[in-house]
């Protein structure tokens, strides 16, 4: 079977389902290749993390129809505390202080994924092919010939723009002969979610400690996400726990800013690194979220990162005659080019600095960040970019509530 669609999206994720609803309400029709069947359970990134959606990703999840499938299960982040074990003071971001509601939400992946998939549901010139895997791409004149077997035959899809939107080790990747930069933190995330003696409130910490990060998110209910970064030689040690033992770790690497903390639920792990394409594109594609790049978790903006990615190129297409024109590319390369460095700096940077076991580094990380949090403008822009803005936005953009 041969057919031929615009736009051929491969990875049915977070973010290549955030891009097909994109398209879909742009009125562009568009292939969405899944490699897990369409049902949550079965999707390995609607897992049990717990995201930290920036207000600007927000708006843009209510902008294409998804918030609402999403909201009632979101908790609202009104204040974010850092600090550093062993150093003095620490930065505070208030969203009273930058005159909204929220600096941000926090959102289970789990219900971002079936909120992603309600709304999937009511797209009409998507077409979904799932489960199932690309076996081969070629070249072809204006674009690409992609093989994808799927229910019970093989299909040849002829697409003027393929898009890699298939995680850190995407296969799409490798096919179009895009290498990649990468680093080994040799560190492993393990998450969690557990109940606080002291109701959060909205509050949200980041603690940095020598041993890695460690991030506590509001959830509903009065539960707490915990976000606990070991070295990776202590990975299977710290698997190995009873909840107790493991309970007794988080507070000891968090502290008692909430109290106790107690009813640790499930618990995940997962290996760090930091995976950057060498280009996000090539002849007629694009890669997107963590198939672009793949960075760490420190400050929660892989997906915030890859949500822009999705809605930039979105707008680029929506008013394109051939979305896959070599200008179009250029022009999505130098649109993305300052958030993704930026963001890739920042976060491979905070960790490499803040978590650095070096007492002279001590009285400067101190010193920055008393200054980020009793300068207001230099609060403020942290602010701003936390909230996931540029600094020049307009303020009613900023502000804007979903």
């Amino acid at each position: 079977m041969t057919s031929s669609e615009p736009i051929l999206i491969v990875g049915g994720g977070l973010v290549g389902a955030s891009l097909a609803i994109a398209l879909d309400n742009a009125g562009l029709p568009a292939i969405l290749v899944e490699a897990a069947a369409p049902r949550v359970d079965d999707q390995p990134s609607y897992d049990e993390r717990n995201l930290a959606l920036a207000r600007a990703t927000v708006n843009g999840l209510a902008a294409i129809g998804v918030w609402e499938f999403a909201q009632d299960r979101a908790t609202p982040i009104t204040h974010i505390r850092t600090s550093r074990a062993g150093d003095f003071g620490s930065v505070r971001m208030d969203a009273a202080a930058e005159g909204v509601d929220a600096l941000g939400w926090t959102l289970p992946a789990r219900e971002l994924g079936a909120a992603l998939l309600r709304r999937l549901d009511r797209c009409r010139l998507l077409t979904r092919l799932a489960p199932a895997r690309v076996e081969g791409i070629e070249a072809v004149d204006g674009g690409w010939s992609v093989t994808v077997p799927a229910h019970g035959e093989v299909r040849h899809i002829v697409t003027p723009l393929l898009i890699g939107a298939d995680g850190t080790l995407s296969g799409i990747r490798a096919q179009l002969g895009i290498g990649t930069a990468e680093y080994d933190y040799e560190q492993a995330l393990f998450v969690s979610t557990m109940t606080p003696q002291r109701d959060p409130r909205g509050r949200a910490f980041e603690r940095f400690t020598d041993s890695g990060p460690v991030a506590v998110l509001p959830l509903a209910d009065r539960r707490v996400g915990v976000v606990l970064t070991v070295a990776a030689g202590e990975a299977d040690t710290v698997a190995a726990m009873d909840d107790a033992t493991f309970v007794a770790l988080a507070q000891e690497r968090f502290g008692w800013r909430l109290g106790r903390l107690s009813r640790p639920g499930k618990r995940s792990p997962y290996r760090i690194r930091r995976v950057a394409a060498d280009s996000l594109v090539a002849p007629r594609a694009v890669l997107v979220g963590n198939a672009a790049q793949t960075v760490h978790p420190i400050g929660a903006q892989g997906f915030n990162l890859g949500l822009r990615d999705a809605l930039t190129l979105a707008e680029l297409v929506a008013g394109a005659n051939d979305p896959g024109a070599p200008a179009l590319l250029v022009e999505y390369t130098a649109r993305r080019a300052a958030d993704r460095e930026g963001t890739m700096a920042m976060s491979h940077g905070l960790v490499r600095l803040a978590c650095l076991n070096q007492p002279l580094l001590g009285p400067l990380r101190s010193l920055a960040m008393l200054a980020f949090d009793r300068v207001p403008t230099l609060r403020h822009a942290l602010s701003r970019r936390g909230m996931g803005f540029k600094p020049h936005a307009p303020l009613a953009v900023r502000e804007k509530t979903p």
